[in-house]
């Protein structure tokens, strides 16, 4: 499994370096304290990485709380009921 997601990360670097040579114009970005220019291929690149750190932070408790044994607080239904017993006599 290792394997297959080493290859698939590889994949993706060299679609991003792809990406990034085949975007070479030049942008004019104002963040409002400061304004630069940068390549266009950089700039979404760089945006992406922000975005997946983000989304990484932001489902970090959730994972470690599910590999601590935690129990989950959502998720699918899955249709199952608990036996129904008759009251003993």
């Amino acid at each position: 499994m290792r394997v297959i997601k080493a290859l698939a990360a590889l994949c993706f670097v060299v679609i991003g370096v792809l990406f990034g040579a085949l975007n070479r114009d030049h942008v004019h970005v104002d963040v409002g304290v400061a304004s630069f220019d940068v390549r266009l291929g950089f700039l979404i690149l760089v945006v992406a990485l922000i975005a997946a750190c983000l989304g990484g932070l932001a489902v970090w408790p959730m994972r470690r709380k599910l590999r601590a044994g935690g129990t989950r607080s959502s998720g699918p239904v899955t249709g199952e009921m608990p036996a129904l017993r008759e009251p003993p006599r």
